[in-house]
């Protein structure tokens, strides 16, 4: 078995050949193109093709679009450091995914599909008002702007600190390139890049747990590293809610973190009402819920391979890199840096997720803008004209984005909590919708009540999380080691300077017993606020007075067409094998 020691990291820069600069072009030239074809098309002489497709999309390209838009660089490279720090346990987001699947298609969609809305927003309105339809869209806009800028500026900030690939060059052709196929090309330019995307991602993840085998001698291997150092103890029972990663907290708080991207956000409820019928949305979903298992096995085996590279040598200890999603660039090339072109597909792979969250945030904010606050205000407005309004709104968002990741650059350690506030943000906005879903007796005053206090509790908690870190107690990192380190002599030396310690500033009982709950429930906690505070609200302002149109609500019709369907497809052969008898006549 193959013995690998960490370059350091003077070395691994050159790695980086102008092959590997040709994969990376290649990516972006064939998703543009991917624009220009649907341009061709003629998709922007109507809105509906424009911004829904004509609303002609069918269940497979849909799945791995809605797989793709949430699978950013920030997975790509956060996931597997993630798996090498603290073990496998992350794998457990399987079961969520699947518990987020099943709600979003049995409960959500149909109400959406039956509406056959646009924006998700216009729901808002149909069920409460105007003013918590605006003010929904606000946040979603302020916070996709946001988290855009962030998914575009981080990666490409770690993958030039190990690699020396241009920072501020892959920042502005990854905002360009989406920009241009997204305003040329529309909805179905953004699915069928993601398409494309998807494919480079997994390919990026399968260089590295297929070369890591080669070099370890098998997977089983790879394995009985990873168990011997820790990495595959996975189920954890613990219910405190303060433990970082539990059984409880992965499947409990994963699944309201997620509800909220595929339950309300606009990014994923596009493309469900983009395809050609309900049938095809719900398969789309139950197919995205497949791409997901890929996407999670193969950033889990891919941390694992790091954890068998890195056994006996942590970079991070060795500090030959600075941060932990600076780790699996580094593993790339260091395993595969004598393979011309190959660092350079991972790196493809690695911006392709970029590439479909940036398309899909800036084709929703375009559809958002046109639909709840462009149409409502001009409504002589043509089809024609919306469609070229749609394409301005994309150059636009598309600019405002490239603006924000160019922010970013100066946001420093507030990148994590940037993150943190859009995952929570988005709990809010699934109680929102959850209330007037689900509760027929919710009203404004309950849903903008439910919704502030819900969004206060979010940012009270992601904010006080980021300034009082957990104890280790409560992460759980796991150990490392540095015993099998082989010293490189390198030209460079490091002075180092005694510097005098400042007390460390004693932590109060809300320190250790509010800011330190698992991320992972911040979501939950805000949904539930939420929830709470709008239905004591409406309770209290009448709700229970007023009369609501029943496609608005959650009911047995939903349960009916699942029960019918389930019939449809298993009870005819019962009965032929059992038929009915029939009631003789008194």
């Amino acid at each position: 078995m193959a013995t690998i020691h960490p370059r350091p990291k003077a070395l691994a820069t050159d790695h980086f050949r102008p092959l590997d600069y040709l994969v990376f072009t290649a990516m972006l030239v064939i998703s543009a193109f991917i624009g220009m074809y649907y341009a061709y098309k003629g998709v922007h002489k109507s809105h509906k093709d424009y911004l829904m497709g004509g609303r002609q999309l069918t269940c497979v390209p849909v799945a791995l679009s809605l797989t793709a838009s949430f699978m950013s660089a920030v997975t790509v490279l956060g996931t597997p450091a993630e798996v090498y720090r603290f073990g496998a346990m992350f794998g457990l987001f399987a079961f969520s995914y699947t518990l987020m699947v099943v709600i979003t298609a049995e409960v959500f969609l149909p109400i959406y599909y039956r509406l056959q809305i646009t924006s998700a927003y216009e729901y808002l309105e149909l069920r409460f008002n105007r003013f918590v339809r605006l003010t929904g869209t606000s946040m979603f806009m302020i916070l996709t702007i946001l988290y855009t800028g962030i998914v575009i500026y981080t990666p490409s900030l770690a993958l030039n600190q190990v690699t020396g690939f241009e920072l501020w060059g892959s920042v502005i052709a990854t905002g360009l390139v989406c920009t241009f196929y997204c305003t040329l090309g529309g909805l179905k330019a953004v699915v069928w890049t993601d398409v494309f995307q998807f494919s480079l991602m997994i390919a990026g993840f399968l260089t590295v747990i297929i070369r890591t085998a080669i070099i370890k001698g098998g997977v089983i291997n790879v394995l009985n590293d990873a168990h011997q150092g820790g990495r595959l103890r996975i189920w954890d029972f613990n219910t405190s809610p303060m433990q970082r990663h539990t059984f409880w907290t992965l499947i409990v708080g994963g699944t309201f973190t997620w509800l909220g991207i595929y339950g309300v956000n606009q990014s994923q409820v596009q493309r469900y009402l983009a395809c050609k019928t309900k049938v095809h949305a719900k398969l789309a979903l139950y197919l995205n819920l497949v791409g997901l298992w890929i996407v999670l096995s193969s950033a889990v085996m891919s941390g694992l391979s790091m954890y068998s590279v890195y056994k006996d040598c942590d970079p991070l200890t060795m500090k030959l890199v600075k941060k932990p999603d600076q780790l699996m660039p580094y593993l790339v090339l260091d395993i595969l840096g004598d393979f011309p072109g190959v660092p350079g597909l991972f790196v493809a792979g690695t911006y392709s997720g970029t590439l479909s969250t940036v398309s899909s945030s800036i084709n929703a904010l375009a559809a958002v803008t046109v639909e709840d606050i462009v149409k409502p205000h001009f409504k002589s407005l043509t089809d024609a004209q919306l469609a070229w309004i749609s394409m301005a709104m994309n150059i636009l968002f598309g600019g405002v984005c490239l603006i924000m990741a160019g922010l970013a650059s100066f946001m420093g350690g507030l990148l994590q909590a940037a993150l943190s506030i859009f995952g929570i943000v988005g709990g809010p906005l699934f109680g929102l919708f959850s209330l007037g879903i689900l509760f027929p007796f919710g009203n404004a005053k309950g849903a903008f009540s439910g919704l502030l206090s819900g969004f206060v509790v979010g940012m009270w908690i992601g904010i006080g999380s980021h300034f009082y870190r957990p104890p280790p107690h409560r992460t759980m990192e796991l150990a490392y080691s540095t015993a099998g380190c082989v010293k490189f002599n390198l030209t460079t030396t490091t002075q180092f300077t005694t510097l005098p310690t400042t007390p460390t500033p004693p932590r109060l009982h809300i320190h250790d017993n509010w800011y330190s709950m698992s991320y992972l429930y911040f979501s939950t906690m805000a949904t539930l606020f939420t929830v709470v505070v709008g239905v004591i609200v409406s309770l209290s302002t009448g709700g229970l007075n007023q009369e609501v149109d029943r496609r608005l609500l959650f009911g047995k019709e939903e349960l009916l067409s699942n029960y019918m369907f389930l019939k449809a497809k298993f009870g005819a052969p019962v009965e032929k094998i059992h038929p009915a008898e029939e009631e003789s006549p008194e």
